[in-house]
């Protein structure tokens, strides 16, 4: 039996098979999944119903079970803040860097070689994606 809090067998063998450096997209309901993404990235599909499972939902189990060395985030063109990336900071916590990029240049960074893992869910929430890079796991982790 598993102790932690992630038990999805996909999510699970799939972040097992990622490294230090790889990334994962958490994406809202909104996201181009089919072609904004590595095709060669495993999918998750989470995207029940509308509004379910959110990015955060998500991000808190996925937080515990890999290091996070980088979160970024996609936010409008005209800089307007992004609700949902305050529950992302919440719940990364303040030893996670941060990074925003505009829309394309974050299509851009989910279509390169270390994206490992796409997590699609069904977050109503506009700019609701976050793509994380995996660090080191220490000796004592």
């Amino acid at each position: 039996m598993l102790h932690g809090t992630l038990i999805h067998p996909q999510l699970i063998g799939a972040l097992a098979a990622a490294g230090h450096g790889s990334t994962v997209l958490i994406t809202d309901g909104n996201y181009p999944v089919a072609t904004g993404a590595r095709p060669e990235a495993e999918r998750v599909f989470l995207n029940l119903a509308p509004g379910t499972l959110t990015v955060t939902q998500v991000l808190e189990p996925l937080r515990r079970a890999v290091p996070i060395e980088l979160a970024t985030v996609m936010v409008p063109e005209d800089g307007a803040p992004v609700e949902a990336h305050e529950d992302f900071r919440a719940t990364l916590g303040d030893d996670v860097p941060w990074r925003s990029v505009g829309r394309f240049e974050f299509y851009d960074l989910c279509r390169e070689q270390d994206l490992a893992v796409v997590v699609a869910t069904g977050d109503q929430r506009l700019y609701a994606n976050v793509l994380l890079t995996i660090g080191v796991r220490g000796p004592n982790d």
